[in-house]
C-alpha cells in the first residue's frame, strides 16, 4: 500500500466528530485507508454493496447500537442512504453518555451532494475528500513520468504503460454502464462516453456548453446536468473565474477539466509517454495535472479560481488562502525553463497578490523579476502542504 497523506487527516477527524464520511471516486483508494486507520481501533466493516453486509442493517439501529463502543465504517454508504437517519439518533444519545467521537466512517463514491440525503448530520460530521495520489505521495521522479501519464488510481498507477491503459478504460467502462446510470438520469453510456472525450480533448477550455450541445445533438440544458453529474461524481472539475473589481472585461465562463490525468490520457487512446509528448493536448493535461495536484494538498477553505481578461490577461491558478496568507497566482508550464509571459505580467498588474510563482517540470526554485519565483511542481506542493 502506498502511504496516503490523508490517513492522518482523518485520524485528526475522527478524534473531533462522531461521524468522518471519506468521499472519493471508484478506486482511489477508500477502502484500503479505511481499513488502515481501523488498524489501530476497534472496529467494524460493512460494505453495502454485499447483499450479506446490507442484510445485517435490516433493523439498523439495532446493529449500529450493538457495536457503538467501535468505530463503525459504511462502505458505499450512498447504497443504504437512509442510514443517516438512523445515526443522527445514535449520535445524540452517544454524546449523552460521554462517546462523542469516533463513531462512524462512512466512505462514498460521490459528493455529497449526490447522494440527496434528507438527513445531512450536520454538526456531527465532517467531509474529507480522498482524490487520485498526488506529487507528495509517490518518489519525486515518478511525478512527471509515470504518475502524469498513469493518473494517480493506485491500481493504474502500479501497473506497466499497457496494463495501466486496459484498467483506465475498464474504469471508464464501469463507470458508464453502472455508476452514470445510478446516479443520475438513464444517459445513453455512447452519448456520455462521447462527452468525456470531448472534453479531454478540450482539457483546461472554457466551458461552452452551447458547442458541445450542438455536437452531442442535445440541448444546453442536458449537457449542463451531464458535467453536473460527471462533477458530482468527482472526474470532472469546473475551475470559476475570479471576480474581481479590476475595471477590465473579465471572463465569466468556468474552465473544465478531467481532474485524473491518466483518464484523460485514456480517453484519447495515449497509452506511453511518447505518444502524449506528441499529443496536442500535452500542454494542457500538464496544466490540468499541476492544478490537481496543488489543490489537493492546499489548505482546508482555500478558494481557487482563475484570472483572464478579453484582452488576454491570464493567471492560470489563484488562490486565496485566508487572511494569514493572502492571495497567490500561478502560472503553470510544462518546461523546466520559466519564461515570464506578457499575459501574467499584466494580470499581476492587475491583481496584485501577495505571492506569485511559474510552477515548472523541473526541479530548480530561483527568483524571477518582479518579485517572481520559479518553482518545481513538488515544491510548489510542499510549500502549500506546510501551510496547512
Amino acid at each position: 500500500m502506498i502511504p496516503r497523506l490523508a490517513k492522518a487527516t482523518i485520524d485528526r477527524a475522527l478524534d473531533r466528530e462522531a461521524a468522518v464520511a471519506l468521499v472519493g471516486p471508484r478506486q482511489v483508494g477508500k477502502t484500503t485507508l479505511a481499513l488502515k486507520v481501523a488498524e489501530e481501533r476497534p472496529s467494524v466493516h460493512v460494505d453495502l454493496e454485499s447483499r450479506t453486509d446490507r442484510e445485517k442493517l435490516d433493523d439498523p439501529e439495532a446493529f449500529l447500537r450493538r457495536h457503538a463502543d467501535k468505530l463503525v465504517i459504511l462502505d458505499e454508504i450512498h447504497r443504504v442512504p437512509t442510514l443517516f437517519e438512523s445515526m443522527r439518533g445514535l449520535i445524540d444519545e452517544g454524546r449523552r453518555q460521554g462517546r462523542d467521537h469516533g463513531r462512524f466512517l462512512l466512505l462514498g463514491s460521490a459528493s455529497v451532494d449526490l447522494m440527496r440525503q434528507s438527513e445531512t448530520l450536520a454538526g456531527r460530521i465532517e467531509y474529507i475528500e480522498l482524490g487520485p495520489l498526488h506529487a507528495l505521495e509517490v518518489e519525486r521522479d515518478a511525478v512527471a513520468t509515470a504518475l502524469w501519464l498513469r493518473g494517480g488510481f493506485p491500481r493504474s498507477f502500479m501497473a506497466d504503460d499497457e496494463q495501466s491503459a486496459a484498467r483506465r478504460e475498464n474504469f471508464i467502462r464501469t463507470y458508464l454502464e453502472r455508476d452514470v446510470p445510478m446516479f443520475g438520469p438513464r444517459i445513453p453510456a455512447i452519448t456520455m462516453e462521447r462527452l468525456w472525450t470531448m472534453l479531454a480533448h478540450s482539457q483546461g477550455a472554457l466551458l461552452n456548453a452551447a458547442q458541445l450541445a450542438r455536437n452531442l445533438g442535445v440541448s444546453g440544458h442536458t449537457i449542463a446536468n451531464y458535467i453536473d453529474l460527471l462533477c458530482d461524481l468527482l472526474l470532472l472539475r469546473r475551475l470559476p473565474p475570479l471576480h474581481a473589481n479590476v475595471g477590465k472585461r473579465l471572463i465569466k465562463s468556468p474552465k473544465v477539466y478531467v481532474r485524473d490525468s491518466g483518464l484523460v490520457h485514456a480517453l484519447l487512446n495515449i497509452v506511453d509517454l511518447d505518444d502524449l509528448l506528441g499529443h496536442p493536448v500535452v500542454g494542457a493535461s500538464w496544466e490540468g495535472f499541476a492544478i490537481e495536484t496543488l489543490l489537493a494538498v492546499v489548505p482546508r477553505r482555500t478558494r481557487a479560481s482563475f484570472y483572464r481578461t478579453a484582452r488576454g490577461a491570464e493567471v492560470d491558478l489563484i488562490l486565496e488562502l485566508g487572511r494569514q496568507n493572502g492571495t497567490w497566482a500561478i502560472e503553470i508550464k510544462r518546461s523546466p525553463s520559466a519564461g515570464t509571459s506578457k499575459g501574467f505580467t499584466v494580470a499581476l498588474d492587475d491583481l496584485r497578490p501577495d505571492k506569485a510563482f511559474i510552477v515548472h517540470g523541473g526541479h530548480d526554485r530561483y527568483p524571477k523579476r518582479n518579485d517572481v519565483e520559479a518553482i518545481g511542481l513538488v515544491e510548489m506542493a510542499r510549500t502549500l502542504a506546510d501551510l496547512s
